[in-house]
């Protein structure tokens, strides 16, 4: 069968200054993967059919500033600007072509895992503990490098951090990193003292942001003994984190990891439609629920370690 796709792709670089051809890939991406959806639908046999469309968030991240007249970025291109438009039009032809091949007796979903909106810059995390005296290097780089192309004096290091869409920060705790030198005895104090710090951080202009600082243990509750020591969403997560260093500023209008105009934003969306043409509701909204809800409806039974419940009927 998937000898009639060998030019399918899973995916496009959609980091890159040639928007063209990052727009051309996207549509033909789209479009191979939605052939190859309709062709499994109707010639294999399936109970349970999940298909994945990286495109929308490609989407976002590629094209975002030639779409939203607020991004301070914002720019007029005739070929590139009416990309979001023509590509949303693309998806809702598509997801009807699905809906018009699925039996009757189907419970639909479509879910997706974060919503997104325009990136305002990105701040430079590592340079921030390195300025602050968290950090130690042998040397600060004279041009932007990655965390781990640079010698890091963990002798002296505190924390250091993973950029991302929030900043994922590490304590040097004595007796669990190598070079530890945080006794454990003052970890939670030391841990309270750099939230404090990063509570000042502000924008480049002096404007204060809507941070979000989490411990991760106490946000998530399955997290098995195995997560960073701080989360860092910076400005509601208008503001990305970078953790390279060496850059002129801890204020970069753009992705250090190549040209990006969106960030992912707090929520998604999710549309359940039950058989009988009734819709879910949800009261929790939560992706957690997803799960759930394809158990219930087939008969299974929830395992005592899922979170989330199933969603009803109206």
């Amino acid at each position: 069968m998937f000898r009639l796709f060998t030019d399918y792709t899973a995916d496009i670089m959609f980091r890159t200054d040639d928007k063209t051809k990052a727009l051309n890939d996207l549509f033909k991406m789209t479009k191979m993967r939605h052939k190859l959806t309709l062709h499994i639908l109707e010639n294999e046999e399936w109970a349970f059919f999940a298909m994945v469309e990286i495109g929308s968030d490609r989407l976002h991240h590629a094209f975002w500033k030639y779409h939203d007249k607020s991004h301070h970025l914002y720019a007029y291109e005739k070929e590139l600007s009416p990309a979001f438009i023509e590509y949303y039009k693309l998806l809702d032809r598509q997801l009807g072509e699905i809906l018009d091949r699925i039996p009757d007796d189907t419970l639909f979903i479509l879910a997706s895992d974060h919503g997104a909106k325009g990136m305002k810059g990105v701040f430079c995390i590592n340079q921030w503990l390195y300025e602050h005296g968290y950090l130690h290097v042998k040397e600060f780089p004279k041009e932007p490098k990655p965390l781990h192309d640079i010698e890091v004096d963990w002798a002296k290091t505190k924390a250091w951090a993973w950029g991302g869409y929030c900043a994922t920060i590490f304590i040097n705790v004595e007796g669990y990193e190598k070079d530890g030198i945080i006794d454990a005895s003052n970890y939670e104090a030391f841990r309270n003292q750099l939230i404090d710090d990063l509570k000042t951080i502000r924008g480049p202009n002096g404007e204060i942001w809507k941070t979000r600082i989490d411990k991760p243990e106490e946000t998530y509750s399955e997290c098995n003994g195995f997560y960073p020591d701080l989360l860092v969403y910076f400005d509601d997560l208008y503001w990305r984190a970078a953790g390279s260093m060496g850059h002129p500023s801890m204020y970069l209008l753009e992705n250090d990891t190549g040209p990006d105009d969106a960030i992912h934003d707090w929520y998604g969306i999710y549309v359940v439609r039950f058989p009988d043409g009734k819709e879910g509701i949800n009261e929790s909204r939560s992706i957690l629920d997803i799960a759930p809800t394809v158990l219930e409806f087939v008969g299974v039974d929830k395992p005592d370690y899922m979170n989330g419940k199933a969603i009803r009927r109206t």
